[in-house]
């Protein structure tokens, strides 16, 4: 299982998109790159053949990382590459001896990571991300920026799904088992930003996220007096990776969503091209492998497509059962 972006990019690489019978053109940094307008790469020795320096020649694509570089010139003797830093839109970047690289990628990573990052967003509102935050109850609403400093700027937050009050007054002399839990309906209201109002004693406040949305989220709660701590369990949008380091629990990806993904993700960016026949072949075996075989009226991109929505059915029964929808708000807010 994948714990970061880059993991999944890893993961997709190897078990879609190159499998390790497909001939791919491999070296790796023998020095770093560490700056981003530095014009030369040098490359281990005896890994390309040589073919494949011939093909290094000015003109060629090469990739380290994310980063594409065009080749201006080779000299096979040192190993060394000059190159044309950040190509086709990539960006230039820093890069650790021991870094592969690639002539002419089918792939590139920089792709994969656009095309995980967009699966990732789309998964909802078919699947949603869970979060579950800590609150203090009050009279009337509350604004959620109240609980960490714009804890939902980019209001990635939905709705509430459960939620349960936590009771700290403690009975007299009990020990911790004093506590008490109780239901409490919460509802989710979507205020303008800057938001003014006047409070118990006449004076009109303002709440203004300089950096945020045109509105905000807050929370009204019913049937709890004010300054009890408050767990609620919020539905939530997925929130795009910004780089390979984001981990999946950051963007709200639980383990079972990764397949989905990497499903997503090739047929995505095997739309349109010609596929090679080891990559048809072994991504024919994964999907036998799950117990959905590839039929000769079907392509291998419509297969993976048809795919991803029984996983996606099936991770939807599984938010369903451990989330199920409320009975009611007012009275209480839990489901059956």
């Amino acid at each position: 299982m994948s714990t970061t972006i880059g993991d999944l990019v890893d993961r997709t690489l190897r078990e879609y998109l190159e499998p390790v019978d497909s001939v791919e053109s491999y070296s790796y940094l023998t020095g770093d790159v560490s700056t981003t307008t530095q014009s030369t790469i040098n490359y281990e020795e005896g890994m390309f053949s040589t073919e494949e320096e011939d093909a290094l020649g000015a003109g060629a694509i090469i990739e380290v990382g994310q980063e594409l570089m065009f080749s201006k010139s080779l000299n096979a003797v040192t190993n060394e590459i000059t190159v044309q830093r950040g190509a086709r839109g990539t960006t230039a970047t820093t890069h650790e001896a021991g870094d592969i690289i690639k002539i002419a990628p089918s792939f590139p990573r920089k792709n994969i990571f656009d095309a995980i990052s967009d699966q990732i967003k789309n998964l909802y509102p078919t699947l949603y991300a869970v979060v579950t935050l800590t609150v203090t109850s009050g009279t009337g609403y509350r604004l959620l920026g109240t609980y960490g400093e714009d804890v939902d700027t980019n209001n990635h937050i939905v709705s509430p799904i459960r939620a349960i009050s936590q009771y700290t007054d403690w009975n007299a002399g009990s020990d911790e088992t004093g506590i008490t839990y109780k239901p409490v309906a919460v509802e989710l209201i979507e205020l303008p930003n800057p938001f003014t109002w006047t409070d118990s004693e006449g004076t009109e406040r303002t709440k203004n996220y300089t950096s945020g949305p045109q509105h905000v989220n807050s929370l009204q709660f019913y049937g709890i007096a004010s300054g009890h701590e408050v767990y609620v369990t919020f539905k939530k949008k997925f929130i795009a990776p910004t780089d390979e380091d984001t981990t999946l629990t950051a963007v709200g990806l639980e383990t079972e969503y990764e397949p989905i993904v990497m499903a997503g993700v090739a047929a995505q960016l095997l739309a349109g091209k010609d596929i090679k026949m080891v990559n048809a072949s072994y991504i024919t075996q994964q999907l036998e492998a799950a117990a959905y075989p590839v039929g000769s009226s079907n392509s291998i991109t419509s297969s993976l497509l048809r795919y991803q929505q029984l996983l996606i059915q099936q991770a939807r029964s599984n938010l369903r059962s451990k989330y199920p929808e409320v009975v009611s708000l007012h009275g209480v807010n839990y489901p059956t």
